[in-house]
């Protein structure tokens, strides 16, 4: 089970990695990113919310170990927590803010917690 759901959050962070590099406009206006005068901020969602997201995912997949999926979860973590401060500093959306943050968290402990100590 353990297997499966792993897999899966991996697939998941692939997806969530291909909106943002497939579809870099429709990313940033569901983020309420706004465009400025250049393209660059397409270069940066197809970078940091798109090829990073997919990479990662194709590359835990690949090594299959727990503490490759264990680290996918530190990023999560990282996410979330990042997504929480900006609560508190920022006020963004509130729904929104939460429901990103809420799936961030729950995919980090699932994947720190089922992993960090789990025999290769």
């Amino acid at each position: 089970m353990t297997s499966i759901l792993n897999v899966a959050a991996a697939v998941l962070t692939i997806g969530f990695g291909l909106f943002g590099f497939l579809a870099p406009a429709w990313t940033a206006a569901s983020l309420d990113l706004a465009p400025t005068n250049s393209t660059m901020g397409l270069s940066e969602m197809r970078a940091s919310v798109g090829g990073l997201f997919v990479v990662t995912g194709i590359a835990v997949i690949w090594l299959n170990t727990p503490m490759a999926y264990a680290m996918l979860g530190v990023v999560y973590a990282g996410a979330a927590l990042g997504r929480f401060v900006s609560v508190i500093l920022d006020h963004p959306p509130l729904i929104k803010a939460m429901t990103f943050g809420g799936i961030e968290l729950i995919l980090a402990l699932w994947l720190i917690l089922a992993n960090i100590n789990r025999p290769s």
